[in-house]
């Protein structure tokens, strides 16, 4: 009896181990849930202005000083009909192997090339050129019919109908004109807003929703924001105020574009092009509850930060 019995305990034993070992393997083989932190989640330290809706699958060329496009990754390439040397009219001396940021849309539903037609100094045309079919028909629309020497560029959209466009130009010194120009169809048509009346150098700007837009202003070397808002599409534009502490003054001195969160806007300013305040990448981050009209500060944002804020934005958009 003894002998059954050990030789049945045996067994157990052996089974009990292999139930065991299996139970282990199993647990290395099933998937395992990750700990992500979701789009709602993630805090919002930042919203480097996107397109409405982000791709990574449309890209651009400009080897052998063509404008070249592709909606497949690279596997096949569209020529745009832009000069090259079109993208980069007006004071720009920086590189033109990319095109200036902000100045064109890469999107399967939306590709723009915005550009001058004429050379520096002279009065010119400024156009959009976009496609809505992946290139196979491109629409070419004249955003302002007389416009001096371009310096600062950007275009975006904010749905399929609404978008926005902020030049400047005509610079001297530290003064400038400056204009916006929206469209309500598409980019098909565009008209001028109101102007601002401000001649101080465009640093940022653009539209939060169809109604609220803003213009951030500035010397070469500026010492405070200056920030413009419209609550009524641009037919009227007011200082906006921001309350800046006194630790922080001549800190942060350059509004970038603010942004919408939760239930009021938000606004990253930055050390402008001198800053050095703990390595000059510190952002103050401000809070607005009354639309863009006032801005009370909220907390300083790092660089880290600042780079994640980036990053949810582009996927959210």
């Amino acid at each position: 009896m003894k002998k059954i019995f050990y030789g049945i305990s045996g067994v157990m034993m052996i089974s009990l181990i292999i139930a065991l070992v299996f139970y282990q393997y199993s647990l290395v083989l099933a998937p395992q849930k990750e700990n992500k932190v979701t789009k709602d989640s993630e805090p919002q330290t930042n919203q480097k202005e996107q397109p409405l809706y982000a791709e990574h699958t449309v890209d651009y060329s400009l080897q052998n000083d063509e404008l070249k496009i592709t909606f497949d990754k690279g596997n096949s390439w569209l020529p745009v009909p832009i000069i090259k040397d079109q993208l980069f009219e007006g004071e720009y001396s920086g590189n033109k192997q990319e095109p200036i940021e902000n100045s064109y849309i890469l999107l399967k539903n939306r590709t723009a090339f915005l550009y001058s037609d004429g050379p520096d100094g002279s009065d010119n045309k400024i156009y959009l050129t976009y496609t809505l079919d992946q290139g196979k028909l491109w629409r070419d629309a004249v955003i302002a019919e007389h416009y001096p020497s371009l310096r600062f560029r950007k275009v975006n959209f904010l749905n399929d109908n609404f978008g926005y466009c902020l030049l400047s130009g005509d610079r001297t010194v530290s003064q400038e004109m400056s204009n916006v120009y929206l469209t309500h169809d598409g980019g098909k048509s565009w008209r001028e807003t109101n102007p601002s009346n401000v001649t101080n150098l465009v640093k940022d700007g653009g539209f939060v929703d169809e109604q609220t837009g803003f213009l951030s202003y500035g010397f070469i070397n500026p010492e405070e924001p200056d920030l413009y808002v419209t609550q009524d599409e641009g037919n009227s534009w007011m200082k906006a105020t921001i309350n800046i502490p006194d630790q922080y003054h001549k800190i942060f001195v350059t509004a970038e574009l603010p942004f919408k969160e939760k239930d009021h806007l938000a606004v990253l300013i930055n050390q402008g092009p001198n800053g050095d305040y703990k390595g000059g990448k510190v952002k103050g981050k401000f809070l607005s509850n009354d639309n863009g009209k006032t801005w009370g500060f909220s907390t300083e944002v790092k660089p880290n930060e600042t780079e994640q804020g980036e990053t949810l934005a582009n996927s959210q958009k």
